[in-house]
């Protein structure tokens, strides 16, 4: 077992070790801030995601952005690609379907989905993540490879990639891959995490 993976375990373990009611509080948490922060308050078009095995519940922030009348999306597999995410618009009627991993997702015909390009803000899901903006997922790379197009950009434009984690996710430094996608933020039940190192720059007017 590698590092990365060894990260995995450690922190899935501790976070499905949390209660419900606590995975609740403390997404609520970090609902207040991420709603408080310019990320947040700048964007029209928000990609979310369905919380599943102790993940941080995005769906408070959901319904605030909901309020304010900008355009949610969740992301689906897409059939074509093994590792890559489409975007579709959510309705919070629309009834959703699980996917092959059990995560509820809307049906996906081709003229409804959404270039990750076209999002100005996406909420991430994480396992792990450290102050230089590295996140560990769940090992699939699905969102380092949807969101690859960001690493060649000389200027860090939108999408803006804000990671969802409790604060004990955080550990001091994750070994990073070549392809990895570094997050433009974390948000934690402490606050807004704004990277050190290569993007610091770029986050000044955030």
């Amino acid at each position: 077992m590698n590092l990365r993976d060894e990260i995995r375990r450690r922190l899935r373990a501790e976070r499905a070790a949390l209660a419900a009611d606590e995975c609740a509080r403390r997404s609520n948490a970090i609902a207040r801030h991420v709603i408080a922060s310019p990320l947040f308050n700048r964007a029209r078009h928000i990609a979310v995601y369905i919380s599943c095995r102790g993940e941080v519940d995005p769906l408070p922030v959901a319904a605030a952005a909901r309020a304010r009348g900008k355009r949610l999306y969740l992301p689906v597999l897409d059939p074509t690609h093994p590792h890559r995410l489409w975007f579709l618009p959510w309705d919070a009627r629309e009834r959703l379907q699980p996917n092959r991993y059990g995560i509820p997702e809307p049906a996906a015909p081709r003229g409804r989905r959404v270039s990750p390009r076209h999002l100005d803000l996406v909420l991430t899901p994480l396992v792990g993540f450290d102050r230089h903006g590295n996140r560990l997922g769940m090992g699939g790379g699905y969102y380092d490879t949807t969101f690859s197009f960001l690493a060649s950009r000389r200027h860090w434009q939108k999408p803006r990639l804000l990671g969802m984690a409790y604060a004990f996710q955080e550990v001091d430094e994750l070994p990073a891959e070549p392809w990895d996608v570094p997050l433009t933020a974390i948000a934690t039940e402490n606050g807004i995490v704004r990277p050190a190192g290569r993007l610091a720059g770029r986050m000044k007017d955030e």
